[in-house]
């Protein structure tokens, strides 16, 4: 195991959803212009203000995207579990990062780049629908989180819990997530004594499962609907 804060890796397997719907042609390139790092927890992936070069995917582990005040206050934007992407809208702006991507814990991290990205956009219409449909989830993600303002601290949890759990932008997921009361209450903005007194509430509603380091989701349109 890596004991700096990153370290370039072989290709591991990756299993994605916009890869399964490309050409031969189209995957092979993908594939070989694909680049992996393991990086330990707390390793600061991409800096705001950094160039975006790269579209990035999690292919094990867990990221946070936020951003932070001098005083050191942290406002969390979302989570990415295995099986998700991020970084389109930066490249498609050619913009600089608005936010930081944090790794929460030891992660493996997929990074297409931007040229490569630009290429499929350029040859594939199922690459762009793909693209729409993720453009959109993620709309409608950050439309939701206005909400979560509004609610109780056990129904923000659980919110942004079953944001995790999106079929369409993590696919990977599949119900059952490695993950641990800190790690959501990062990403929640509580801690983590509050993020396991919400976990257990959401445990007796029988909407999850809490085992330890992970969730399993029982009912997730029942956690999207958990006002306590």
């Amino acid at each position: 195991m890596a004991t700096t804060s990153q370290e370039t890796l072989a290709e591991p397997t990756v299993t994605a959803r916009w890869i399964d719907i490309l050409t031969p042609e189209q995957q092979a390139r993908v594939r070989r212009d694909l680049a992996f790092e393991r990086v330990v927890a707390g390793h600061v992936v991409e800096h705001i203000g950094g160039w975006a070069d790269a579209w990035l995917g999690v292919v094990d582990g867990l990221l946070r995207v936020s951003v932070g005040s001098p005083d050191g206050r942290v406002v969390s934007f979302t989570g990415i579990p295995p099986g998700g992407w991020l970084g389109e809208g930066s490249l498609l702006k050619r913009e600089r990062r608005k936010y930081d991507v944090v790794a929460l814990r030891e992660s493996v991290v997929a990074r297409l780049p931007a040229a490569t990205f630009d290429w499929l956009l350029d040859t594939s219409i199922p690459f762009n629908r793909y693209m729409l449909t993720q453009l959109n989830e993620r709309v409608a993600q950050f439309i939701g989180r206005s909400e979560y303002r509004l609610l109780e601290p056990d129904a923000r949890v659980a919110r942004h819990l079953a944001e995790l759990f999106n079929p369409l932008l993590y696919p990977g997921a599949g119900m059952r997530l490695a993950i641990n009361q800190e790690e959501l209450g990062y990403l929640a903005g509580v801690s983590r004594q509050r993020a396991n007194q919400a976990l257990r509430a959401l445990e007796a509603a029988g909407l999850v499962t809490v085992a330890y380091g992970a969730i399993e989701v029982r009912d997730l349109d029942g956690l999207k609907r958990y006002v306590g």
